[in-house]
């Protein structure tokens, strides 16, 4: 009786929270059904061309239920083919992989696909197989994912990845590329010249901290052979997306304008921003106009209509503001005459426009407490903006700020900051905090979202996240990673699943509030004395447990996917190793012991190689791809320099001296053995120098040195790496562990 009492006070708190946003019911596709059919069916005929003709696609808008979506699976009995309806061409495509994925034991991964299909396919007898969508919608992206990931996508690369949005049921997603263009005109038109605009614009590998206000002319100027490009390719990809029955998200004016903006407008009220991170002007200390000012909304108002000319609208418009950095006041009248602006530019060329926005600016509490959030939330009607709540496994806002006051906000798992790869997650976060959230009182909750500063890393978390968007809650994860494991390799092995249990109990078991942004990975930080790295929330012994399994495996499997993961398994353990080398080598520079010093030097240093050669193996560990997907966007060498500057920049330096280094750090090859393994080469031979000189250590003449012989120089540097894969990787990974596995 008790049980029944507290399950019908959740659903009353549900039901009475489930607040009616009638006007979110206008953000739907505004597609024909028989143009979504047939794009959900090219998904298909892409992913599987010689099975594709099994499957018939239906798209029924009526489907749906109460705003949410429904997909239906049952077999034809006279022709034995899987009829699949949905209420949208995307979710007829997430039924089509759902039945891949739990009938046919299939998998599709940013890393490859598993698409061992039964031949015939399984049955689904009638009543059809029925599933709801636990929300209206499933979010994807953060809007640095188009920089640490997407910088150098062609129309191949957004092909693919579109339709991986749409066979996971992804239907709202971020679609900020060629946004320049539409800025281009707008202050072409009033009056700002292209020398303006060339000292505004960064270059292509820093746009999205450029569009958020953080910075400008940084990695510029921006080529108008790109800004042409990305315009045309930003056509092709809302095509695809609006063909599938997706609602993207486009962009929206923040405020920040060219400096030079008051030789224009004599009157205008502008602030200069306190600079973003290290940076230093020129490239930070952006100008915003004040948003009092009528030119605000007028230019709001400008960018949108410009847009809708381009672009057409599906009504959602992004913009941050203060992201990363305070609003120059608290006044509550201040905030909310921001946000205000912000809804007015948008409404005066929308009638039906709703801003979504980041919460991100909300994890800084100090300044953001509950009456400057609701100053700051409440500026538009309610339902008329959606609220990202961009870090919710770890540091989730929902509750802190009462469901955003009323406004809907979408669940979202972040998990990844720059693109870095070690092994982390909180996957007993993911797997009750939707739920907690959907169930609270007065919940203003109305999807799950995607939101990684990277991805290409850790697919099990992002796999299990989106599993949150339908079906009973929470999941069983011992059996889900059972499940996980058998799809991703296409058969069941003993020693394959006990490996990824020891993982997702271990690397996969972050519930002490830890965010990863590589910073326990000693060796792609800047060399020191005293790295602060302690803080992994596993026992590294789990690690190599597993690391034995994998190997155990190797005897007997060898796909693609198999080698993937049993290199970044490896790649994982000797990270690990690497650091215990670490504290060897200034232990033994403590202790005064040159032996030591010298012994622990050349281990560190050759693990550095061998870990090189491992990666240099498989596909998806070479840093050859990044640089030679940059080239190949510009057509002359001038283009071809800057972007191959851009792309080396963002993933070592980040920014002209450092100022963010290492944030977007990458474990490829070539990037460990000519950029990593300079550094601590040179770090290891000027600790050797000082103890034989009997002289401290100088940090400042390190930090000297290691930028202007090391660093800066690889920036610059036009040397060419391999984007082919040379070796065995499981040889290698054998190798790799015979060596290195006593000394763990």
């Amino acid at each position: 009786m008790k049980l029944f009492y507290l399950l019908l006070v959740l659903y009353v708190a549900r039901s009475e929270g489930h607040n009616d946003f009638p006007h979110l019911r206008k953000l739907k596709y505004q597609t024909d059904p028989s143009i979504q059919t047939a794009a959900a069916q090219d998904v298909i005929r892409r992913l599987i061309p010689d099975r594709a003709d099994e499957f018939n696609i239906q798209v029924y808008p009526r489907l749906a239920t109460d705003d949410k979506d429904v997909f239906t699976l049952v077999t034809d009995e006279s022709s034995g083919k899987l009829n699949v309806t949905g209420n949208t061409g995307v979710v007829a495509t997430w039924g089509f992989y759902h039945f891949l994925k739990y009938h046919c034991g299939c998998h599709v991964s940013w890393g490859g696909k598993q698409l061992n299909i039964p031949v015939p396919l399984p049955t689904i007898k009638a009543p059809a197989h029925k599933m709801v969508s636990n929300d209206a919608f499933r979010y994807y992206e953060n809007v640095c994912t188009v920089s640490y990931s997407f910088a150098w996508y062609n129309w191949t690369d957004w092909e693919n990845h579109i339709d991986w949005m749409a066979l996971h049921g992804i239907n709202l997603p971020l679609a900020f590329t060629g946004q320049e263009a539409i800025m281009q005109r707008v202050f072409t038109k009033m009056g700002f010249m292209q020398n303006d605009l060339d000292g505004f614009f960064s270059g292509p590998a820093f746009l999205a901290w450029f569009r958020m206000g953080n910075l400008q002319r940084w990695g510029g100027p921006l080529p108008q052979s790109w800004i042409n490009d990305q315009l045309v390719l930003q056509h092709r990809i809302l095509n695809r997306m609006r063909s599938l029955g997706m609602i993207p998200v486009l962009s929206a004016f923040g405020g920040h304008v060219p400096a030079n903006i008051t030789k224009l407008y004599s009157n205008v009220n502008v602030t200069t921003l306190r600079n973003w991170s290290r940076f230093q002007p020129p490239y930070t200390g952006t100008t915003i106009i004040d948003f009092e000012d009528p030119l605000f909304a007028e230019i709001g108002r400008k960018f949108i209509e410009e847009m809708i000319k381009e672009h057409g609208t599906n009504h959602v418009y992004a913009t941050d503001l203060f992201n990363e950095m305070r609003p120059k006041s608290s006044n509550i009248t201040y905030l909310k005459m921001s946000g205000a602006a912000i809804y007015k530019g948008m409404v005066s060329a929308d009638p039906d426009a709703v801003w979504l926005m980041q919460g991100w600016l909300f994890q800084d509490s100090d300044f953001w407490k509950l009456p400057q959030a609701k100053a700051l939330l409440t500026s538009v009607p309610l339902g008329r903006m959606i609220v990202l709540d961009l870090f919710a496994e770890v540091s989730p806002l929902w509750q802190r700020y009462n469901s955003f006051f009323g406004q809907p906000f979408v669940w979202c798992m972040l998990h990844n900051f720059g693109g870095t790869m070690d092994f982390y997650g909180d996957i007993d976060s993911v797997n009750v905090g939707p739920t907690k959230a959907r169930i609270f009182a007065n919940s203003s909750m109305i999807g799950i979202g995607l939101s990684p500063e990277g991805i290409y890393q850790n697919y099990i978390m992002y796999d299990f996240m989106l599993d949150q968007g339908i079906g009973s809650s929470p999941k069983n994860i011992s059996e889900w990673v059972s499940g996980y494991a058998k799809r991703r390799y296409g058969v069941v092995n003993k020693h394959v699943d006990k490996a990824w249990q020891l993982l997702r109990s271990s690397v996969y078991n972050c519930t002490q509030g830890t965010s990863d942004g590589g910073w326990d990975v000693v060796y792609t930080q800047r060399p020191q004395v005293n790295i602060k790295v302690e803080i992994l929330w596993y026992d590294p012994q789990m690690l190599f447990y597993a690391w034995d399994y994998f190997l155990k495996a190797s005897d007997t499997m060898s796909s693609d996917l198999f080698r993937y993961d049993l290199v970044d398994v490896t790649r994982n353990c000797l990270e690990i190793l690497i650091y215990k080398y670490y504290k060897t080598i200034i232990n033994a520079y403590k202790q005064k012991n040159p032996v030591l010093l010298q012994t622990a030097s050349k281990a560190l240093n050759e693990m550095l190689m061998d870990l090189d050669m491992l990666l240099a193996s498989d596909k998806h560990f070479l840093l050859g791809n990044w640089l030679e997907a940059a080239k190949s966007l510009g057509y002359t060498d001038h283009e071809k320099k800057l972007y191959e500057y851009n792309a080396r920049n963002q993933i070592t330096l980040w920014g002209p001296n450092g100022e963010i280094a290492d944030y977007a750090s990458k474990q490829w090859a070539g990037l460990v053995k000519h950029y990593y393994g300079a550094r601590w080469s040179l770090f290891t031979d000027m600790l050797q120098d000082a103890l034989r000189d009997n002289v401290p250590f100088n940090q400042s003449k390190f930090n000297e040195r290691v930028f202007n012989e090391v660093e800066q120089p690889f920036t610059f540097d036009r040397s060419l790496f391999s984007t082919r894969p040379r070796g065995d990787s499981k040889l290698l990974a054998v190798e790799m562990y015979m060596k290195y596995r006593p000394l763990s």
